[in-house]
């Protein structure tokens, strides 16, 4: 296989992606190494749904989140933020079918099957509604787990997620469509195999993975009609660089409700829902911007008051 084609390959894993690929690791390397490993969870475990064995562990105390990671990822990936999230929250982390510690199976790769069980999970572990965050592949499991069971997520932020296939950018697609069992070979030398081989519980799966994967990824998809059924507040966060088309980003907003017009003098047109986008930051390291917590955690706080104009000046004087 050409080395250049592997990087487009590696380039179209990381639609659905939890590390920085070959061509890209070596510039996003400083701002991981504040960070790189999760402390020991305060509880962690399988648990049996669906006919697959779900690793999960949880931190913290406080508020739940429900936190989902990106492709070829597990909760790991989410190591540089975690503790933050954490500080004042139950951390609920879970690894992806096929991903981390919970093995793949024989069960067909969906985002929907994989919404109902993120839904059944919150309902094992005692929780009648979670906030949740998903990133790339996990952003699509949240956004389908909150359109089919609305009632388990109070608030909901989605990173670097789209609401159809055409949202990537046109030359992503083809890229796309090679990802197969094929590559499994030439990518021993990624990140992404060495963590997976290091974690799951049948490391031999990974080619089977790539193939379950490349086959989600050739399917085309639309979820445009279930975007006004998320009636619970979200935010969507985007690097200025992601692997989104900015107008895709801007219509996902519109069609929750937010950017119609101007919030007013009063914030009485303010929308509910929240855009977020991260300067110099990709859709390969947006997942660990210290940047992305800052925006988040207000918002699934649900802090939405600021200061007017009148009440600065006020204080002034």
């Amino acid at each position: 296989m050409p080395k250049t084609l592997l990087f487009a390959i590696l380039a179209s894993v990381a639609a659905l992606l939890s590390c920085p690929s070959t061509t890209n690791a070596e510039e996003a390397k400083p701002a991981m190494t504040t960070e790189t490993k999760l402390a020991k969870p305060e509880k962690s475990g399988l648990l049996p749904v669906n006919g697959l064995n779900y690793y999960y562990a949880v931190y913290g105390k406080g508020e739940p989140l429900l936190l989902l990671h990106g492709g070829l990822g597990s909760i790991d990936m989410f190591a540089p933020i975690l503790p933050k999230l954490a500080e004042n929250r139950t951390v609920i982390g879970i690894d992806l079918q096929g991903h981390g510690r919970t093995a793949l199976g024989d069960r067909p790769f969906s985002l929907e099957a994989i919404g109902d069980d993120m839904a059944d999970i919150v309902k094992a572990l005692g929780y009648r509604q979670v906030d949740v965050m998903g990133y790339s592949l996990g952003g699509g499991v949240a956004f389908r787990m909150a359109v089919q069971h609305p009632e388990t997520v109070r608030r909901l932020v989605l990173v670097s997620t789209g609401y159809a296939a055409d949202g990537f950018y046109d030359e992503m697609r083809p890229q796309q469509a090679q990802v197969s069992a094929a590559a499994a070979e030439f990518m021993k030398d990624t990140p992404m195999y060495k963590s997976y081989v290091a974690e799951a519980p049948h490391p031999e799966d990974f080619p089977k993975l790539l193939d379950a994967l490349g086959n989600f990824m050739r399917q085309d998809y639309d979820f445009s009609a279930d975007v006004p059924k998320l009636k619970m507040p979200v935010m969507l966060a985007y690097g200025d660089s992601d692997m989104y088309k900015p107008e895709h980003e801007i219509k996902f907003y519109q069609m929750l409700g937010g950017g119609l017009k101007d919030a007013g003098w009063m914030r009485e047109n303010l929308s509910q829902n929240r855009l977020a986008i991260l300067p110099n930051r990709t859709h390969y390291d947006v997942f660990f911007a210290p940047e992305l917590t800052a925006a988040a955690l207000p918002f699934l706080n649900g802090e939405t008051k600021v200061k007017s104009w009148d009440e600065v000046v006020s204080e002034t004087e």
